[in-house]
């Protein structure tokens, strides 16, 4: 069994892309590590930090656009265990034009910050570190 763990890739379409690349590149401070045009009609870009196991992909299609389709518990939750630094980051999304949104789920409340994109998709800033349990 190969001791590699995958690379996990997070896909959405996106109504505008130039802005979520901006969100998302200037509020969570990512990189972009790539970008396509026009590939079988799509348009994307990735966006993460380098040498990590993941990494954000947004698309828009040219040809069949797809309207994202975010639920309030679509989450991808960022854990901050510094405080300076959590809400130095809530500052960032506000900054850049995340808004505010309170949690579907109110345990997300409790120690973290709930955010909404352009599209919908909701980001967590929880101020908390995180440990695989098991």
């Amino acid at each position: 069994m190969s001791s590699h763990l995958p690379h996990l890739r997070i896909a959405r379409p996106v109504t505008n892309l130039a802005r979520s690349v901006e969100l998302y590149r200037d509020g969570l401070g990512l990189t972009e590590l790539g970008r396509f045009e026009d590939h079988d009609g799509f348009d994307g870009v990735m966006l993460g930090q380098p040498g990590a196991g993941h990494h954000f992909e947004f698309t828009r299609s040219n040809i069949h656009p797809v309207p994202p389709t975010p639920t309030p518990e679509d989450l991808v939750v960022l854990y901050l265990p510094d405080t300076a630094e959590w809400q130095a980051g809530c500052e960032r999304m506000l900054a850049v034009g995340f808004q505010p949104v309170p949690s579907f789920n109110p345990y997300w409340d409790e120690r973290g910050r709930s955010f909404a994109d352009h599209d919908g998709y909701r980001v967590v800033l929880q101020n908390a570190g995180w440990q695989n349990v098991g």
